[in-house]
C-alpha cells in the first residue's frame, strides 16, 4: 500500500512529519512524495537535498519506506544520491519525458510506472527490463467512477501489477484489491476539505486509508 502524500504537505514539510506518521498507522508500507512537480524556488513543492534527508529521517524513524516520483532530470539526479530502493514514474513522464523515464528504469531498480496518460496498445517497456511494475490508472483529478470500465476485472491475467486510484473514496481501491491487484497507490491526506490542492478532496484519510489496508 503506497501513501501517496504528493503535494498534501501544502509545501509545510512540519505537516509531512504527522502525514508520514499517519500513513503508517494507517497501515501504508510506503510514503511516497514527488520531486520536480510544482518544485521550483518558492513553489508549494520545493524539496531540495536536504528536505529530501529530513523526509528520509521521517521515514526511517516510523519505519516506512520512502519513495519518490521523479519528475525532471535535475530531480533524478539528487535522488541517486540519496540511494532509494525503487522509483515511481508518473503518466505524464512516460508520455512527455520519455528519455527521463528510460534513464530512471535502466538504473535497474524495481520502479512503478502509471500508464494513465499511455495511449498505446503495446507497455512502453515492453520485453525491455523486468524491473518495471505497472499501474492501471486514470489521470483525471478527480476521477469519477464511469471512467473506470475498463479496470481490469483480473489483474493477474493483465500486464498491470496494482492500480493506482484518483476516485473520491475507496470503494474502487477495494474492487482493484478483490480482481487481484498487488499494488494500491492512493492519494493520503489528513483534511479531505483542504483546499489548498486539488489533490486533498480525491485523497484518503487516514481512517480511510486503515479500512483499505486492513479490508485489502
Amino acid at each position: 500500500f503506497v501513501a501517496e502524500i504528493g503535494l498534501n504537505h501544502n509545501g509545510n514539510f512540519d505537516l509531512a512529519f504527522e502525514l508520514i506518521k499517519q500513513a503508517k498507522l494507517a497501515g501504508a508500507d510506503i510514503a511516497k512524495f514527488q520531486l520536480g512537480w510544482r518544485g521550483g524556488r518558492g513553489e508549494i513543492n520545493e524539496i531540495d537535498s536536504s528536505v529530501l534527508s529530513k523526509l528520509q529521517r521521517y521515514c526511517d524513524y516510523y519505519e516506512i519506506e520512502l519513495m519518490v516520483s521523479i519528475f525532471t532530470h535535475d530531480a533524478y539526479e539528487m535522488a541517486q544520491k540519496h540511494e532509494f530502493s525503487r522509483y515511481k514514474i508518473a503518466s505524464r513522464t512516460v508520455v512527455d519525458d520519455p528519455e527521463l523515464a528510460r534513464r530512471i528504469v535502466s538504473e535497474g531498480k524495481e520502479t512503478f510506472v502509471s500508464l494513465g496518460m499511455w495511449k498505446e496498445k503495446h507497455m512502453p517497456y515492453e520485453g525491455k527490463y523486468n524491473n518495471v511494475k505497472y499501474l492501471w490508472c486514470r489521470s483525471k483529478y478527480p476521477c469519477e467512477p464511469w471512467d473506470l470500465t475498463d479496470l481490469p476485472k483480473d489483474f493477474k491475467s493483465s500486464p498491470f501489477s496494482g492500480y493506482s486510484d484518483h476516485t473520491i473514496g475507496i470503494e474502487v481501491s477495494l474492487i482493484a484489491i478483490a480482481r487481484g491487484a498487488l499494488i494500491i497507490e492512493k492519494h493520503f491526506t489528513l483534511d479531505k476539505s483542504d483546499t489548498t490542492i486539488r489533490d486533498h478532496v480525491l485523497s484518503a484519510t487516514p481512517d480511510e486509508f486503515r479500512t483499505m489496508t486492513t479490508i485489502g
